[in-house]
This record gives structure tokens, sequence and C-alpha cells, in this order.
């Protein structure tokens, strides 16, 4: 199985490995799924090299007995506050005698654009165009092939932590993998969740993990913002660990189990057992006593991500709304929640994966595994129709310089 790629999503609190390939009818196939206990990570950061690494085996090893198949290339997803997003413009001339724009002048165009100031300790991870200017006419997708004599473009650029990366790769190579690409969370996910009418008509996608809770704008088809929150649903299940004087693992189960986000919906009459500490007999509370613990500090994440759509400034034009995913949006009464906050429509997002283990992985805490792993696929097949031979890591050289004209037509 050489066309086979692995999307590794490496969380706070989980890892997930997802195998898949392109069938024979162009569709995305989920070969096999591997999950694992996340230890050596906070806040979306390797705190842990040892840890992580470990827990990346065990994933990838039941993945790859799920499979059938051994791998040796990942795909990873990074998050964490330290990505950061930041909008640019380019501007050329169109240099050649027949002032026709061609893919040369687009490569021209978004490297003028992507000349910013970058400190020492960040590196760039993606380029992504969001349209193009030709002369006075504005809104363009595709101006390959337009004629004009200055060519504009409006690109929104992701930025992370040098060393935050350097620890991700030094991660999975100590588990015995070759990282082949890194690429953002919040990007990966849009890429199994939304689809193309959301991102033109605008939409926020927002991905709640154990950790980081990812915040990706789309309008007009392209990334208009992206940023990442220190905050996730680890912090519910301490509020729940110390509210309710429970072992964390306990308010763990307690939260997915019977947790709500929105205590007015819950039956008053309801009661749930808690197990205590120390060896002491577990009691029984009302389930609404345990929304009250929930809806705080759920509502304080949806404040938050709702500031950052403020400062965006598209938060009154996403026609789309809001789509939640992640592990911390399978809670119920997440989208109650959110509607009060947003004041617009929302959904639970799950993974597009159409072939194979598509249930399996029709959660949404595998969105971002199985983003990972349909980026991967669609960069293996650009590289197949731009490179010949050979392949080098995509951290340097010709590999970095691929992603990034791939990401021109994303």
């Amino acid at each position: 199985m050489d066309d086979v790629a692995v999307g590794l999503d490496i969380g706070t609190t989980k890892t997930c490995a997802v195998i898949g390939f392109m069938n024979e009818n162009n569709q995305v196939e989920i070969a096999g799924v591997g999950v694992s206990p996340s230890k050596g990570l906070k806040n979306g950061v390797v705190v842990n090299i040892d840890n992580t690494s470990s827990s990346i085996i065990k994933a990838v090893e039941e993945a790859e007995l799920m499979a059938g198949c051994e791998i040796s290339e990942v795909y990873a997803g990074i998050t964490g506050q330290h990505l950061k997003g930041e909008n640019s413009r380019g501007v050329v001339a169109i240099s050649n005698r027949s002032r026709t724009i061609t893919p040369a002048e687009v490569r021209r165009v978004i490297d003028a654009a992507q000349a910013v100031v970058v400190p020492a300790d960040r590196e760039i991870l993606h380029v992504l165009s969001k349209e193009f200017s030709v002369d006075d006419q504005t809104g363009i997708k595709d101006p390959i092939g337009m004629n004009g004599v200055r060519l504009e473009a409006e690109v929104h650029i992701i930025t992370a932590a040098t060393s935050n990366i350097q620890n991700l790769i030094k991660s999975i190579a100590k588990s015995g993998f070759h990282c082949t690409d890194v690429i953002a969370s919040p990007l990966a996910c849009s890429e199994s969740v939304l689809n193309q009418d959301e991102k033109e008509l605008g939409v926020v996608l927002i991905d709640i993990g154990g950790g980081t809770t990812d915040i990706i704008v789309y309008f007009e088809g392209g990334v208009a913002y992206s940023t990442s929150l220190a905050i996730g649903g680890i912090h519910v299940t301490n509020d729940i660990s110390i509210g309710l004087r429970t072992p964390l693992e306990s308010a763990e189960m307690i939260k997915k189990k019977d947790g709500c986000a929105a205590a007015d919906i819950v039956d008053p009459s309801v009661s749930i057992e808690v197990p205590s500490v120390g060896g002491r007999a577990p009691r029984r509370i009302f389930k609404q006593e345990l929304a009250h613990i929930i809806e705080p500090r759920m509502m304080e994440i949806m404040e938050m991500v709702d500031r950052e759509l403020l400062k965006s400034g598209k938060k009154d034009v996403l026609a789309a709304g809001v789509v939640l995913t992640g592990g911390g949006s399978i809670i119920e009464g997440c989208i109650e929640a959110a509607e009060r906050v947003f004041n617009m429509p929302v959904r639970i997002g799950v993974s597009k994966a159409s072939a194979g283990l598509k249930e399996v992985v029709a959660t949404p805490q595998y969105t971002s595994g199985v983003g990972l792993l349909m980026y991967g696929l669609k960069m293996r097949e650009f590289q197949k129709g731009r490179v010949k031979a050979g392949r080098e890591s995509s951290i340097s050289g010709i590999g970095k310089k691929l992603k990034r004209w791939f990401e021109e037509y994303l």
C-alpha cells in the first residue's frame, strides 16, 4: 500500500493516528485508526519528548494493526497559543511581453506577500492565498491567463514557534517515523469538516480540544483569521474534579457521559453517581448541579472565541455561522451555549471521509486526524504532478516551496 498516508493528531489528552488512501472512486478511504492517551503535552505544546513518543508509538501501532500495513511517514498537526495568523498583501508588475499572468507571476506575487518580518524564533508554516487583484479588478480567485500590468495578492500567513515545531518533529523521529510535514491543526480541521459553500459564505470553525481551542475564519473562500487559545476540555474536567471532589479520571468520565453545557435544558429530577476520593463511598448528586459547574467554563470558552471574532472584523458577515468540532464539542448543550453567545446558527462538525471505516471517525474527536490525512493525500497528488524524482523534507528547501505553491490553490 504505497499510496497510503497517515494523519497524526498529537493532542494534550490523546494522540490519534488515521491511516487512509484515495480509492479508485477518488474518495478518502479510512483504513485504520489508533488512539492512545497523551501525557507529554501541555496546552498543545510538547513538554516531554519521551512520553510524547510513547503515545505516538501506541497510536500508530493500533492504526497499523487495523489497516494491515506498516507505515514510515506521517503528516503531523501542531497547535498551541504560539500559532499566529496574520494577513499580508503583495504587489508585482507583469513583466512579460504579452502581459499575460502565468504561474510564475502568481508565485512571484505570493513571495512578495509573504515578505514579512518574522522573528528569529518563529517560522512560516502556511501561506494561504485569499484573493487576487489584476489592475483595478478585485475578487479574483485564479488570475492565471488573464492580462494586466499589475498583480496583487492578499494572503493569510500562519507562523509557529520554531522550538515547538522541532520538539514535535523530534518526538516523531524518536518514535521511529519520518515527519513529512507539519500542519496547523485548525487548517487540517477545516479540510475535514467544512464545505466550499460555507467557506464562500463565511464561517468560523471552532475546534475545542483537550488543552487548546483552535479558531479559523473563512470568508469569500479564503482564510481571513486564525488563532489558538490555551483553554480546552481539560479545564472543564478540572472544574468538575474540584467542584464534585472526585478524581480527574472520574471527572472525565462524568463529563463525557452526563455533562451538559446548558443547565436549563437538564431535567432537574435526574441524579447521577459521583465517585469519591480516599476510599469514601460514592454519592449521588442532581445532574443539574453538574451542569452548573460545566456551563460557566464552556460559556467562558465561547466568550473568548467571540472576542477573537470581533477582533477579526468578520463576525457580522459569517452567513454560514459556527461549526463546533473537537472532543470538547461532544458535551450535550454545546450548540445551545454557542448560539446564545454568538447569536448565529451552530452545528457540530464531523469528518467528510466517505469510504472504509468512515463510521469510526464520524465523531468530532477525529476531525483533526482525518483532516491531516486528507491534507497529506492532497499534498501527495500535487507533488506527483510537480516532482518527477526524489522527496525532501517539507521543513526546508524544495519541500517548503512545493507546500506554499500547493497552498496558493487550496
